[in-house]
């Protein structure tokens, strides 16, 4: 075996095991995914009767749905029972136990 093709085989040694472990990790991260749902986002406003909780989906933030809120032009999501109130929404510790989309209603 000419010695040239020595590092190059180690090289493919060492990218294969570095592929196995992000391959492992990618496993890993979608199994814990599967089993720890994300945790809720609170929010309150004070022109809307209770806490609003909102389980955000996979490519939402806490931070996304807040500025969703406070955005004036923004519509479409069923946030809060489809609320159309923009602006004024702060974010809230969330309450144990407190399991639907939003506990408050819209003010009558």
């Amino acid at each position: 075996m000419p010695l040239h093709s020595r590092p190059l085989r180690a090289g493919a040694l060492v990218a294969g095991v570095l592929l196995a472990a992000v391959l492992a990790l990618a496993g890993f991260a979608q199994e814990a995914d599967s089993q720890d749902p994300r945790p809720h986002c609170c929010f309150t406003n004070p022109r809307y009767a209770g806490t609003c909780e909102v389980e955000p989906a996979k490519d939402e933030t806490c931070a996304s749905i807040l500025e969703y809120l406070n955005n004036p032009m923004s519509q479409g999501k069923p946030y809060c029972n489809s609320t159309n109130i923009r602006g004024g929404w702060k974010p809230e510790p969330c309450e144990p136990g407190m399991k639907s989309e939003s506990k408050g209603t819209k003010p009558e």
